[in-house]
């Protein structure tokens, strides 16, 4: 019961990007198209579960004095592991996405639920919350990424929706577009919460 609730608090009642603001700096940047969030919000969980389960794994064994350095350490580890495969296998995704994937490491998703959940909790609950939050950032950055696209490009996932007479709103893929899709949408979110 705990893996179901700790699961859906990340996508919805909990949602990083559309309910505690978290991770703003790539929400905002690589989300110009529908595949850059996608690819962003995976590479995220997969550090995210690495991190949380591994942490939770060595809590007794990480001294108070140096948790911080130490969660840094594994999350980074992480980070690298999954730089060296997205070079490797989906280039064209770690060159959309370029700083923004060692940048990871100090992702105040990844060190909050690090520090306030996997250091406290046993592995298949940090599981539970690390792929819960994750999904649930995956999600947000995706569908930005759609809305952005749509409106930006007429097309989602690099695919002509809207027909060659689209009249492009370009300021969508540009910052202030995210800005704008971002409040928007959190905005749509929070009605539709208060409805119920």
């Amino acid at each position: 019961m705990n893996f179901i609730k700790n699961l859906w608090n990340g996508i919805i009642p909990e949602n990083p990007i559309f309910r505690l603001a978290l991770g703003m700096c790539p929400t905002l940047a690589v989300t110009t198209a529908a595949v850059n969030g996608l690819g962003m919000g995976l590479t995220t969980m997969v550090v995210l579960i690495g991190s949380n389960v591994a942490i939770s794994l060595l809590r007794n064994f990480i001294p108070d004095k140096v948790r911080i350095p130490a969660y840094v350490i594994i999350i980074a580890s992480f980070v690298t592991i999954v730089g060296m495969l997205l070079k490797a296998f989906v280039p064209f995704l770690d060159k959309a996405l370029g700083l923004f994937i060692p940048l990871i490491v100090v992702n105040c998703i990844i060190l909050a639920r690090a520090e306030s959940f996997a250091s406290k909790n046993s592995v298949m609950n940090s599981l539970s919350d690390a792929l819960g939050m994750g999904l649930g950032f995956t999600l947000g950055l995706t569908v930005l990424g759609i809305v952005r696209e749509l409106f930006g490009t007429g097309s989602i996932f690099g695919l002509s929706i809207l027909g060659a007479s689209f009249e492009p709103a370009l300021i969508m893929i540009l910052p202030p577009g995210a800005f704008l899709s971002l409040g928007l949408l959190m905005g749509l979110l929070n009605k539709v919460s208060q409805a119920k």
